[in-house]
């Protein structure tokens, strides 16, 4: 099949490059020309494990091209997948800009194109335009709306949102849990099986809905995932209060088969570019239909007052020591820029919202992490240092902050930490290291509803 994507961001990027790994003739159009220069000279714009080769390869092999030119790119699909982003306004609602100007342009390049492009609802040359932006209930209908004002040309309409980690998107495509399709007619539905079925050999499911139902989908996997998160957090700050080890609460919650152990670690809270947009345009959803969220309203905020709590933790413990005017003046090691493993991705990432509060304060800061370095700059630039190694970042430094769960950083060489550091002093927002071990090597460690470890001295400040 002949397939445009609109957008070269984490999801059309992706996706345009695993349909072009099964055959399909794949243009991805942007109107970044910088990030379109980048793709045609085989540089991906984004960090995902093994999305480089695969590329590569299918560029090389003619399947997979990119490009600026709307008209040609538009003119040519036999399905149009629309993947811009829908940033949160000041309301926290989803901003639909993005979506209904590339469906304005779609409109525009179809009414000029030559000669009909389809027929009634059986005619397989119509085009479908496919909304995988994750999207408010009703604007595929918008889309529809728009896209018929400006061109008498016929075409369908579908939803189909997607599910892809970060860090994990090659083979979340590959081999999807399920796919979920919202169409209008029978016959869009079976296009769209047709371009999903390599992808669903092993026998997940393809569910076909009523688009309002797809589009639901998406905020629903996302919001429970959040609700998790949070959950489990809350939970973790009562144990801290309370005496009681978050780790042995989780385990024999967890094996209790109804609630299962997936997104149920304390930490930071969630980040990265979907669960806090999405759970919040959730919120604005039932404000705009007077049907309030007070459950995922209360999820974003539990999710927020934890980076909160953790930025205090430091400011308790600075503050306590003797002759020390806080955090002014010290410097803080960070392991672990982006919002989880995997990812380059800094959007809504705990460690930013971490290492601003750190500069405001007066401290340095030197981070390290394996693939955002680059991404971090673009948000912080120079105000923080960047380390070439982990065990570097932390020379000298009066305390190290983990806010990733790199692989990297599990299993360290414990006593060289100790000896480059100030003071070893560890605060650890995802519970990475075991306890008896930290105490075994002498460090200050605080965690995530765990107790306080207080090193070889025994007397530094609990929080």
């Amino acid at each position: 099949m002949r397939i445009t994507m609109v957008g070269t961001g984490y999801v059309g990027l992706v996706t345009g490059t695993c349909f072009a790994n099964t055959g399909n003739e794949v243009t991805c159009l942007d109107v970044d020309e910088k990030k379109i220069e980048k793709l045609n000279n085989g540089i991906s714009p984004i960090y995902e494990p093994g999305l480089d080769e695969m590329i590569a390869r299918n560029s090389k092999a003619g399947r997979l091209k990119f490009t600026t030119d709307k008209q040609s790119a538009y003119q040519s699909a036999e399905i149009i997948f629309i993947c811009v982003g829908t940033p949160s306004d000041e309301n926290g609602q989803a901003d639909l800009k993005y979506v209904l100007a590339a469906a304005k342009d779609i409109a525009d390049a179809m009414e000029t194109a030559p000669g009909e492009t389809g027929g009634d609802d059986n005619d397989r040359r119509a085009k479908i335009i496919v909304v995988k932006s994750t999207v408010p209930v009703g604007t595929n209908a918008k889309v529809k709306a728009e896209i018929g004002r400006n061109s008498n040309k016929p075409f369908k309409m579908a939803s189909n949102p997607e599910f892809l980690k970060e860090g994990a998107a090659i083979n979340d495509f590959n081999k999807p849990d399920r796919v979920v399709i919202g169409c209008e007619d029978k016959g869009t539905g079976d296009r769209l099986r047709d371009l999903y079925d390599p992808f669903v050999r092993q026998g997940n499911p393809i569910f076909v809905m009523d688009i309002p139902s797809a589009e639901m989908v998406k905020y629903a996997a996302n919001a429970m995932l959040a609700t998790k998160i949070s959950f489990i957090n809350e939970i973790a700050n009562l144990c801290e209060s309370y005496g009681a080890d978050v780790d042995e609460v989780r385990r024999g919650m967890c094996s209790d088969s109804r609630i299962g152990n997936k997104f149920l670690y304390p930490g930071l809270g969630y980040g990265g570019s979907c669960f806090p947009k999405d759970v919040l345009a959730v919120v604005g959803m039932g404000l705009s239909s007077e049907t309030p969220t007070k459950l995922l309203t209360s999820v974003h905020q539990v999710n927020q007052d934890q980076r909160g709590a953790f930025i205090n933790k430091l400011e308790t413990y600075f503050r306590g020591l003797p002759d020390t005017p806080g955090l002014a003046g010290k410097k803080i090691a960070i392991w672990g820029i982006a919002f989880k493993p995997g990812t380059d991705d800094v959007r809504e990432a705990p460690s930013i919202t971490i290492m601003q509060h750190l500069i405001e304060a007066g401290a340095s800061v030197v981070a390290y992490d394996p693939v955002a370095h680059e991404t971090c700059h673009e948000v912080l630039g120079d105000k923080v240092s960047y380390a070439q190694d982990p065990m570097t970042a932390v020379d000298g430094a009066d305390a190290l902050i983990i806010c990733t769960d790199w692989d990297e950083f599990k299993n360290p060489d414990f006593d060289d930490i100790r000896s480059r550091m100030a003071a070893p002093v560890v605060f650890d927002g995802r519970n990475i290291w075991r306890l008896d071990t930290v105490r075994e090597h002498g460090f200050v460690y605080h965690s995530i509803g765990r107790e306080t470890v207080l090193g070889e001295t025994g007397c530094l400040l609990n929080s």
